[in-house]
């Protein structure tokens, strides 16, 4: 069991590490992201002994915090809790695509982070998709496959205009409406 302070030292780099990836893609250094959350190299490294430990930690941490908030929506309706975590996983994605080319670089999609991953986000979405389906609010014809598929690309879209793919996410979410 780690001390309360390691604990918080970890917390605290990779709350850092996310906001820095977040402002700097993946060219962000391991030392500036010490820098950054207080802590010497030796302490980043104690807890990181790579980049690539700590691109899995904070890309694993955020599958889990998504796949987690799938059960926050419980007392929503089918349609709103569906397209509520449909976009919150379209924002996902949209972020952490620098850190899973990164990832991807030293490994391939076959990778236990990103089968995990995927694992953990189907397993989260597919109660909220049937729920959906069985009232009635979303086409029963449409898998989970078909429509992370569609969310992901999505969210790869490419757009200097504010609200561009937040409409075209509409528009496709609106596609998936039972009849």
């Amino acid at each position: 069991m780690r001390r309360a302070d390691a604990r918080r030292n970890r917390d605290t780099i990779l709350e850092t590490a996310r906001d820095a990836f977040a402002e700097g893609g993946s060219a962000v250094s391991m030392a500036e992201i010490a820098r950054r959350s207080g802590v010497g190299m030796a302490t980043l490294y104690r807890n990181f002994p790579n980049r690539q430990a700590l691109l899995e930690a904070l890309y694993l941490g955020n599958v889990r915090e998504l796949a987690r908030s799938a059960e926050d929506l419980s007392d929503r309706t089918p349609w709103d809790a569906l397209t509520i975590w449909l976009r919150a996983f379209a924002t996902y994605f949209a972020t952490k695509q620098a850190i899973a080319t990164e990832l991807l670089d030293h490994g391939d999609a076959g990778d236990p982070v990103f089968t995990d991953s995927r694992k953990a986000l189907f397993a989260a979405a597919q109660p909220l998709l049937e729920r959906a389906q069985a009232s009635g609010d979303v086409r029963a014809d449409a898998t989970l496959d078909q429509v992370m598929d569609m969310i992901v690309g999505i969210a790869r879209i490419p757009s200097s205009q504010p609200g561009h793919v937040d409409h075209i996410l509409d528009i496709a979410l609106d596609g998936l409406r039972g009849r």
